[in-house]
């Protein structure tokens, strides 16, 4: 390497630049686009031999500062010219002149090991690992730290507002805990320890059946599961007695949070305040439930939502003597999810069977095909990798994407609809269900731009689980021509697209907007990488918000309430 160096340093002596020099020029660009970084590399004079033109990304810099020959110091010189310095200065605490900034810069190029963290602007990190060779070479390597900076930043912010959250609840004075869709205690407050005279560690990752006797333990989770598939709030009044012999009534209030296939229950004690009254919830209840000796009373309290509720589709009839033979393969590490889907399938007449990732599934279906045995469905759980999706592709098998939560609870309708609609499509129905609606094109809500066929098939499972009616467009000048036929609510946009690509697809729907008028539509840029030049150039193109691949229902959901709801408000002032 160090020959190339000498013929790349000489070469700006003479007119004409040697083959193995333009050679070694190009070799370099390609390993900075492929390491998303620039690279300055200079000899024992300080002269340059190399800059890559991904230096001017991060400094903007005339570009003739990139050829060969030129001075380190003039090189440094241009970089303090276009403000930087002031940047230093604030992070310094005071101000340095030109001659003082370039001293301390030329002087850590001279160190055989530097590296630093500059912040330039308010949301850019840049990171510069300088070497200095034996032999008096140097090099710089610059890259764009800022995603990572701005993860680390979250995560703090995160483990802020957690410990922030349990500062609260320690300090609540009722009990209060939480248990996830298993009914498995995720979170106790210091009063629930309290009162029940244990500690959070004996609590959490059990289940009620672990801590209180089956009759109550069974009470509790029959509320519980109401409360996860319907929302309604739990109001339960029961008179107890405490360890020193004293009745109080006592009223348990049970809430439903999080998003579609992330929901939490969160469940408050407290003494209720007047001895023998109703409270007010039971007035307002869709159903109440009393004990024999009156000493239980629970209600179910409908909680308005600011969001319209969407009912899924009316469940298609099912017929177990249709399914009987048929063959399912359960693709899922969620112990759980797997165990509910083995039984739901079971029950209907499935031949079924289950493994623990993308390695069990290849070599499961490797040995069903030799075997002559054909799978009529896959049934794979979203947090597993897209290589389990791409073998069910190869290997020609119809699949089903869920979360854990839709596979454990909602397997059955997910399933008959399935079937029911192949059914129909056999039948002689013409439509290609991958890559169009879900329903009719009328009042279409959901309009997706995707060319992978994998990740149409993953979009239209999500959309049509979450009941939205929808369509999608493989390439840009689809996705324009179908929003101006069917003005959809929003639109999901991948950047990456044939013909005209997702910017400029963007770009035309919002001129369209802009000679027709009418209602501005929502445009989410769908991204594989989380590049910030793709997210400015999405902003600049005309979209409102970036979401990331793979996408999930929960993603989807909250980019949908988040947009449509602001849409709905704003239409109706």
């Amino acid at each position: 390497m160090s020959a190339g160096f000498e013929k790349a340093d000489t070469s700006s002596e003479i007119d004409g630049t040697p083959a193995e020099a333009d050679l070694q020029t190009a070799l370099f660009d390609v390993v900075c686009d492929s390491l998303s970084a620039a690279f300055i590399i200079y000899d024992k004079n300080d002269h340059l031999i190399f800059a890559s033109r991904q230096t001017l990304e991060f400094f903007p810099l005339p570009s003739e500062m990139l050829r060969p020959g030129t001075r380190l110091r003039d090189f440094l010189g241009a970089m303090y010219d276009t403000g930087i310095r002031q940047q230093y200065a604030a992070k310094q605490g005071g101000s340095l002149s030109r001659e003082d900034w370039l001293s301390q810069k030329i002087a850590s190029h001279w160190r055989e090991r530097f590296e630093s963290v500059e912040r330039h602007g308010a949301d850019s990190w840049v990171r510069f690992v300088k070497r200095r060779l034996p032999g008096g070479y140097g090099v710089t390597i610059i890259s764009d730290i800022s995603e990572d900076k701005k993860r680390e930043e979250q995560w703090r912010s995160d483990l802020e507002r957690v410990q922030l959250t349990e500062d609260i609840l320690d300090n609540l004075p009722f009990p209060l805990f939480v248990k996830d869709r298993n009914l498995t205690y995720v979170a106790v407050n210091l009063a629930f320890c309290e009162k029940y005279q244990t500690t959070a560690d004996e609590v959490l990752g059990r289940k009620s059946g672990d801590l209180f006797s089956e009759e109550i333990a069974k009470r509790f989770e029959e509320s519980d599961r109401h409360v996860l598939e319907t929302g309604e709030m739990s109001v339960s009044r029961q008179r107890q007695i405490s360890r020193d012999g004293i009745e109080r009534d006592i009223v348990s209030r049970k809430h439903r949070i999080g998003k579609p296939g992330r929901y939490f229950l969160v469940s408050t004690m407290q003494d209720l305040p007047r001895d023998g009254a109703d409270l007010d919830e039971f007035g307002r209840a869709s159903a109440i439930t009393t004990s024999s000796n009156q000493s239980y009373r629970r209600a179910y309290v409908p909680v308005p939502s600011a969001v319209e509720r969407r009912e899924p589709a009316a469940m298609e009839a099912i017929v177990p003597e249709n399914f009987s033979g048929r063959k399912v393969l359960v693709v899922t590490a969620d112990l759980a999810a797997e165990t509910a889907a083995l039984r739901t399938l079971s029950k209907y007449g499935f031949e079924s069977c289950s493994v623990r990732g993308e390695d069990e599934e290849e070599r499961f279906l490797e040995i069903a095909t030799s075997s002559g045995i054909s799978l009529d469905l896959l049934i794979i759980d979203n947090q597993m990798g897209m290589r389990c999706l791409e073998l069910a592709e190869h290997y020609g098998i119809p699949s089903l994407v869920m979360d854990g939560f839709q596979i454990a609870n909602e397997l059955t309708f997910q399933i008959a609809r399935h079937f029911n609609r192949n059914s129909r499509s056999a039948a002689g129905a013409d439509t290609d269900w991958e890559i169009s609606i879900s329903d009719d094109v009328v009042g279409l809500q959901v309009l997706v731009a995707e060319d992978n066929d994998i990740n149409q098939i993953v979009f239209s499972q999500i959309l049509e689980g979450l009941g939205y009616r929808h369509m999608i467009a493989a390439t840009g000048d689809e996705v324009v021509r179908l929003w101006a036929e069917h003005r959809p609510q929003i639109v999901l946009m991948d950047i990456s697209l044939p013909g005209f690509n997702g910017f400029e697809a963007a770009r035309l729907i919002r001129q369209m907007e802009e000679t027709g008028g009418g209602t501005r539509t929502p445009i989410i840029g769908v991204l594989t990488q989380a590049f910030e030049r793709d997210r400015a150039e999405c902003v600049k193109s005309g979209m409102d918000d970036v979401i990331m691949k793979p996408v999930s229902p929960d993603m989807l959901e909250a980019i949908f309430q988040k947009h449509l709801l602001d849409e709905a408000l704003r239409a109706r002032g």
